[in-house]
């Protein structure tokens, strides 16, 4: 997958980790960045296509597809957390993991079915789907957010091997802590979502399926298959 002359889809990026996506795909030399979100009124990139789309629904996700018929490229960003004080056992925790999975989980599902037969039909390209480091392990307080991306890990896992007959290229990003809105106010260390997009993207160019873009991933991941996992015993911010 090459960047340059690419077609993109970016759900999610009015801001944060999808705005730095969208920014970074036109430095790149990508001929059309589609930024798909909710409002379009609320997006003042220029360069890119605003699209109203909310993953959340399925007939928006339908009409987004259908008028960005050239896409190449997707990419999967756009998700919610939920906060949960007493973790697991909070009383929230149902309603919690519900919302969270309708967008993560759910949202990613919609438009990865949406955009496969449009990128497949525009010769072949990318999917990216954004994980992230609380796929192998789960901070209390945002367990419902962890659950929902591990779920996406396994959609993405299955997804890769259904569509490498399409020539669709699926690449899962994991990541931890990004310095964007949603992690304002918590300390902890945190990358910048330009370094993160960038490393994802030499890695999609260079044929990678996973990319693992700051130290908390890498670190996580490497303990999955030792006698103490990191995931027994997690440290959040560190």
């Amino acid at each position: 997958m090459k960047i340059q002359g690419a077609v993109a889809f970016v759900t999610g990026a009015n801001r944060g980790l999808g705005l730095a996506f969208a920014e970074e795909l036109l430095n790149r030399g990508a001929s059309k960045v589609y930024a798909g979100v909710r409002n379009p009124d609320t997006l003042d990139l220029p360069g890119v296509v605003p699209v109203a789309v909310d993953v959340n629904d399925a007939d928006s996700v339908r009409a987004a597809a259908e008028r960005c018929g050239d896409v190449t490229l997707l990419v999967n960003n756009a998700g919610v957390v939920a906060i949960t004080p007493q973790g697991a056992l909070d009383p929230t925790y149902t309603d919690a993991s519900r919302a969270v999975f309708e967008t993560n989980y759910y949202g990613t599902v919609r438009t990865s079915q949406a955009f496969v037969p449009v990128i497949s039909g525009s010769g072949g390209g990318a999917i990216i789907n954004v994980l992230s480091d609380a796929t192998w392990f789960a901070p209390s307080f945002v367990a419902a957010y962890a659950a929902s991306k591990s779920a996406v890990w396994a959609y993405t896992n299955a997804l890769r091997t259904d569509v490498r007959d399409q020539a669709v290229q699926v690449l899962g990003l994991h990541v931890g802590m990004l310095d964007t809105d949603m992690t304002r106010g918590i300390d902890a260390k945190k990358s910048d979502p330009r370094d993160v997009v960038a490393v994802t993207l030499d890695g999609l160019e260079n044929g990678e399926e996973e990319v693992l873009a700051d130290h908390k991933a890498r670190e996580v991941k490497s303990t999955l298959s030792s006698a103490r996992p990191f995931y027994f015993d997690p440290v959040f911010a560190d």
